[in-house]
């Protein structure tokens, strides 16, 4: 189920100069007869600039640039579609890719600075039934350029500063995990736009051995793993995933990347009406959070119509929630933010090809 990781055939015709640390692309400059100072030049107008092209880096030569062009290949995001929520003002943007495909990304602004959530793939092939994502199975994984840009691109076009981001678009991060730690090293590394790790959280559908191999990174970001359901029986009818593995090795793997790095976990949980949402579901959501240093989002699920999950009532996910704070478990109810623009992943990425087929 875990991907291999390799180059996307897109970018075999040069190579992806913003995919590239300031260490590679000094020693690849240095081989073409140029200055390593001219990296970080170059590296300050793409991940601190944001420039949109070579043409943009106003302080380097003609002559330098049309190199550029010949040598590398120059990754920015064009954003077909913007939807702006009329409740909110949650942006959801749509990216055009250089091979055509599209991916999605959301910006929401909070009291305590902007969030981002962006995609890690172009569709998802783990088959969780209540997620527009992977109607379609997956496509291909992102680059790490693909992965920054989102961001840049929306920094640009919102014209504010991105404080958190969230990898819990469209697919699974830890199937493209290469692709993944290089794009987390390269947004928080002093170079770029040098945002905190732990102002960064990766979402996964509960891939063990790659949440182990994550905790070795020992990095300092948040970890949350979508559960959505606290026994094994009920997670199989949410998550194809769960046949492969146990909740039991999940909570391994959590306490495993607890003990490596320090690092609470977050379990999301999708409050599916009739589903998960009962007491005895709340109880044993209790049984395995109250011995771990974690903290529960509850999700009111955002219908899809090509599923015929429904959310939970208000009284039923207040219940809920009341039942795991009596047993001082740390819980919160997600803001619903953007329901009125696609908000779901996937949606407005399957909206938009059905209007274009």
């Amino acid at each position: 189920m875990v991907s291999e990781n390799k180059s996307d055939k897109s970018f075999e015709a040069g190579q992806d100069i913003k995919s590239l640390t300031l260490d590679e692309l000094k020693a690849g400059l240095t081989e073409r007869g140029e200055k390593p100072f001219r990296a970080v030049q170059i590296y300050e107008w793409m991940h601190k600039k944001c420039a949109r092209d070579f043409d943009g880096m106003t302080n380097l030569s003609k002559e330098l640039r049309a190199k550029l062009k010949e040598s590398y290949i120059y990754t920015s995001l064009e954003a077909v579609k913007v939807q702006e929520s009329a409740i909110d003002g949650t942006k959801k943007f749509l990216f055009g890719l250089a091979d055509g495909n599209t991916v999605e990304s959301v910006w929401m602004k909070y009291r305590h600075g902007n969030s981002v959530c962006i995609s890690s793939q172009v569709g998802c092939r783990m088959g969780c039934r209540f997620c527009a994502s992977t109607l379609d199975g997956l496509q291909r994984s992102l680059m790490p350029s693909e992965m920054l840009d989102q961001i840049y691109s929306i920094t640009l076009l919102t014209g504010e500063r991105v404080s958190n981001v969230v990898v819990m678009g469209t697919g699974e991060p830890l199937d493209n995990y290469d692709n993944l730690i290089k794009f987390i090293r390269m947004l928080t590394d002093g170079n770029g736009l040098n945002i905190s790790q732990r102002n960064v959280t990766v979402s996964t559908c509960g891939i063990a051995p790659m949440m182990r191999r994550l905790a070795d990174e020992h990095l300092q970001i948040t970890l949350a793993l979508s559960l959505h359901a606290a026994t094994d029986a009920k997670r199989r009818r949410l998550m194809p995933i769960a046949d492969r593995y146990s909740i039991a090795e999940l909570m391994d793997a959590c306490d495993y990347y607890f003990e490596a790095t320090g690092r609470r976990i977050t379990f999301e949980y999708s409050l599916v009406g009739g589903v998960n949402d009962t007491e005895e579901d709340a109880a044993e959501l209790v049984r395995l959070a109250k011995p771990r240093c974690c903290h529960i989002n509850l999700i009111p699920v955002n219908p899809i119509k090509e599923r015929d999950y429904v959310q939970s009532d208000a009284a039923r996910i207040h219940a809920f929630k009341d039942r795991l704070e009596k047993n001082r478990v740390n819980v919160t109810v997600r803001r619903e933010l953007g329901r009125d623009i696609d908000g779901a992943c996937g949606q407005l990425r399957m909206r938009y090809r059905e209007s274009t087929v």
